[in-house]
């Protein structure tokens, strides 16, 4: 009997699973799939007003069955990455760099000292559950910078004789569950306290894991709040590169790469982000132009995030015990506590 693939639910980077090699009729089923996932959350929005994007993720995880279908694997693998990548792209003809700036110097530092509180917070507990320090770094890395991609490119890094295939497994399934649970919760939390778009966008993109749901709780709380959110995130994927190398340091004599290629460390999208933003920040892009990537932006977000929720393994997280878990989610904790406190008290 063949083992279960490692979850792939957050695999932005493309290093959790290889791009399917199929024809583009394979693609059909799963797109189709996702596609409809996102009409029926549309229909469902324009009824009763509810973000799109929390729609989507709400229909994705009831239809999270469907991940058994391997015919479904190709347009859904596919939904999940490529799209998310050309959306992120598509946002920064919304954003300028006047944008970027407003945000400020120590709201960047901000973002800095949250990821290196995280990952501490995963090696203590680690270190206080006996279980290895590897495994600490590799749960608050992953939540600190970019979910599941994250936890692929700390992994390789750290090499398998420091992280168990098992161990990354438990890992790339406590951060699917924690964000998808984020994503509905950190909004909710957001309108509670009332916060404006400039807050929740900065609570929302410093707190939530993955790319996706990042993106899609600040776009379901505003459209303006989106954009900070994103900014916000993407300064958190930025930081993935100087991560690496100082868990290199720290892990010099058995550095390895998993399967011959080494971790992706500035990805194309999240340099395409900034250069159609320095190309809006000229003016030159029409505003009419800048709507409709917005708008389909917002529905390739959808999309990602449906298929996203489709393929989280779910039923994974009930075969483990909840002490290796304790790192992903005291970290999580970490995380939501130091963006929230910053938005509120820093942010007006």
């Amino acid at each position: 009997m063949s083992s279960r693939p490692l979850p792939q639910a957050a695999d932005l980077f493309g290093d959790i699973e290889a791009t399917p090699k199929v024809g583009w009729r394979d693609y059909i089923p799963g797109l189709l799939v996702a596609a409809l996932a996102t009409m029926a959350a549309s229909t469902l929005t324009s009824r009763y007003g509810a973000p799109l994007t929390l729609m989507a993720l709400l229909i994705g995880l009831a239809l999270n069955f469907l991940s058994a279908d391997r015919r479904l694997t190709p347009g859904l693998t596919f939904a999940a990455r490529e799209l998310l990548r050309w959306a992120i792209v598509l946002v920064g003809a919304r954003i300028t760099f006047a944008q970027i700036a407003a945000l400020g110097p120590e709201a960047l530092v901000m973002v800095i000292i949250t990821i290196v509180a995280t990952i501490a917070t995963g090696a203590l507990v680690a270190r206080t559950l006996k279980l290895s320090l590897p495994f600490g770094i590799l749960s608050g890395g992953a939540v600190a910078i970019c979910g599941g991609s994250a936890a692929m490119a700390l992994s390789a890094t750290l090499g398998e004789s420091r992280v168990r295939q098992a161990e990354l497994t438990l890992v790339l399934v406590g951060i699917s569950a924690m964000s998808s649970l984020a994503m509905v919760l950190y909004p909710a939390v957001a309108h509670g306290l009332h916060f404006s778009d400039a807050q929740a966008g900065y609570f929302l993109g410093g707190s939530v894991h993955d790319v996706a749901q990042a993106l899609g709780s600040g776009y379901a709380y505003s459209p303006a709040a989106g954009e900070t959110a994103t900014i916000v995130k993407l300064a958190r994927v930025a930081m993935l590169a100087p991560v690496l190398g100082v868990t290199a340091l720290l892990f010099p004599a058995k550095l390895q790469v998993t399967g011959g290629k080494r971790p992706t460390i500035i990805p194309w999208f999240v340099v395409g982000f900034f250069a159609v933003a320095g190309v809006n920040s000229t003016g030159i892009i029409p505003v009419q132009v800048s709507h409709f990537a917005a708008e389909t932006a917002a529905v390739m977000l959808a999309v990602s995030v449906a298929a996203t929720a489709i393929r989280s393994p779910l039923a994974e997280i009930m075969k483990s015990g909840p002490r290796p878990l304790l790192a992903v989610i005291i970290s999580s904790v970490t995380a939501f506590v130091l963006a929230l406190l910053y938005a509120w008290f820093r942010i007006a």
